[in-house]
């Protein structure tokens, strides 16, 4: 593997791990607020009914 295969830069590495870490939190923070928003809509609506 070590002919055939080309590894990434240090640099490169950590530039992919610093985006991949970022865009997880984005993405878990989109899916928080659309949990919270749900949860206060369901609880919203029992209450009504």
């Amino acid at each position: 593997m070590v002919n055939k295969v080309t590894w990434p830069k240090y640099a490169d590495l950590q530039n992919s791990s610093v985006l991949v870490l970022v865009a997880s939190l984005i993405f878990a923070i989109i899916i928080g607020v659309m949990d919270f928003g749900f949860d206060e809509t369901m609880n919203w609506f029992y209450s009504a009914f």
